[in-house]
């Protein structure tokens, strides 16, 4: 039995399943990449989630030290979330993942099909 921030864990497996499992983590990491994102364009890059799950996933992330969230003062309040130092060690993860999901799909080798936020921009003025 392995023991973390509270939580008893059978495994390691398991352990990082409840860091990055369900459907919205992997793909609000994505969507982070290596970039400074607000609230709302994180809601604007994952359309499919409503605001209250997002909020409920960013702090799940947050919580694990995945994510970091800076609240600024001003009115409106400014938030941005960016991934940690830690929560970049997942990126290669999230790129297997990608290449899983792509021979699963059959999809290989097209252009794009796993690009982040930052690399679309790259191809965009590349082009």
């Amino acid at each position: 039995m392995f023991r973390r921030n509270g939580k008893n864990y059978h495994c390691p497996v398991e352990a990082a399943l409840d860091v990055i499992g369900g459907k919205w983590k992997p793909l609000i990491l994505w969507a982070l990449g290596d970039e400074v994102m607000r609230f709302s364009a994180l809601q604007k890059a994952l359309p499919r989630v409503n605001a209250k799950m997002l909020t409920k996933q960013l702090r799940e992330l947050e919580e694990d030290g995945v994510i970091s969230r800076k609240v600024y003062p001003e009115v409106p309040p400014r938030v941005e979330y960016t991934i940690t130092e830690f929560g970049r060690t997942l990126i290669p993860i999230l790129h297997a993942l990608c290449d899983w999901g792509a021979e699963y799909l059959g999809v290989n080798g097209e252009a794009g099909q796993c690009t982040t936020r930052k690399s679309k921009k790259r191809e965009k003025g590349n082009a």
